[in-house]
């Protein structure tokens, strides 16, 4: 009879998780959330998303143009603000914005959305000013912003929700986007244990494949990249290589999402609940094939994305 018990105790704890992540948090619409990265993806779309449930939204975007076009479709509620997370004295004047509003309230959110992928290739073909292209925006930009918001998050006992990736459990392909990632929830991790005591709570979003602006132009991208490397490297590779290669992250594009929906519906479960989950998977590729393949054995993981890869022209 034991396996009977053993089925209650997981019913249980399962119906438990599903009242407790429904408690919502009261007087939502007189609080505050900075978001950055908001000309397009998943932070334009959740400006949107925030917006229309009655929060006071404060976005950032990097272009006028992507501020614009925000301010067009949203309410008076939404504020927008150019911010280049890569540039500390324009995220210090940012903060100084934020407290205009927020106040003795504090800010009740902070979403680090804003993120760059290219350039992506083997990490041959790439040298250390692309890796440092990646992390200075998706890793030191994010640290500089959680660092200067952090007193204003504290104050109010709010959320810092950072988006990670699912490629920050199990990297895959080369260059400095999964380095970030692995960085950012390490990064992450740590801000929730030095935060807790303050009650401020920490949630990461580890979305698979979507359609946004960071996927666009693969092929010229990876041409570009191959144009630039030594000749010696070219003939490691050879063109077929490249090639095939194209072939391979076209079929990757056909299965990725286009429902950002299911990333910003995290994000704003993160800043709503009650009880906010610590990390939050988003995508079917990241829960049914990624995230899992994550806790198998190494030498297991290699061989299915070996299957997967293209083989250099001069491999053994």
């Amino acid at each position: 009879m034991w396996w009977f018990f053993l089925i209650a105790l997981v019913g249980f704890c399962v119906l438990c998780r599903w009242y407790l992540e429904r408690q919502r948090v009261e007087n939502l619409t007189e609080k505050y959330v900075f978001i950055t990265g908001c000309d397009s993806g998943f932070g334009e779309q959740l400006a949107r998303q925030l917006d229309a449930r009655g929060l006071r939204v404060l976005a950032t975007c990097l272009t006028p143009e992507g501020a614009e076009q925000l301010e067009k479709v949203t309410s008076d509620r939404l504020k927008t603000t150019l911010l280049d997370v890569t540039n500390t004295e324009n995220v210090a004047a940012t903060t100084e914005w934020v407290k205009s509003f927020v106040g003795n309230k504090g800010l009740w959110g902070l979403v680090n959305n804003a993120g760059i992928n290219y350039p992506v290739a083997p990490n041959e073909w790439l040298k250390k000013e692309d890796f440092a292209k990646v992390l200075d925006v998706n890793l030191l930009g994010l640290i500089d912003v959680t660092l200067h918001m952090l007193p204003l998050v504290r104050k109010a006992r709010g959320r810092v929700v950072n988006v990670s990736s699912v490629m920050g459990r199990m990297a895959h392909p080369g260059g400095g986007y999964c380095l970030s990632k692995f960085a950012v929830e390490a990064f992450s991790d740590t801000l929730r244990r030095e935060l807790s005591p303050f009650g401020v709570r920490t949630s990461i979003i580890e979305p698979g494949g979507f359609a946004t602006n960071m996927l666009k132009n693969p092929d010229q991208h990876l041409q570009s990249v191959f144009n630039k490397i030594p000749p010696h490297v070219k003939e490691t590779y050879g063109q077929p290589y490249l090639d095939a290669y194209y072939k391979y992250i076209h079929r990757l594009m056909k299965l990725i999402s286009k429902d950002l929906s299911l990333v910003t519906n995290c994000i704003e479960h993160a800043l709503t609940s009650q009880y906010p989950r610590i990390r939050y998977s988003a995508g079917w590729d990241a829960k049914f094939f990624f995230l899992p393949a994550s806790y198998l054995p190494s030498s297991i993981t290699d061989f299915l994305l070996g299957i997967l890869l293209p083989k250099p022209a001069q491999a053994v």
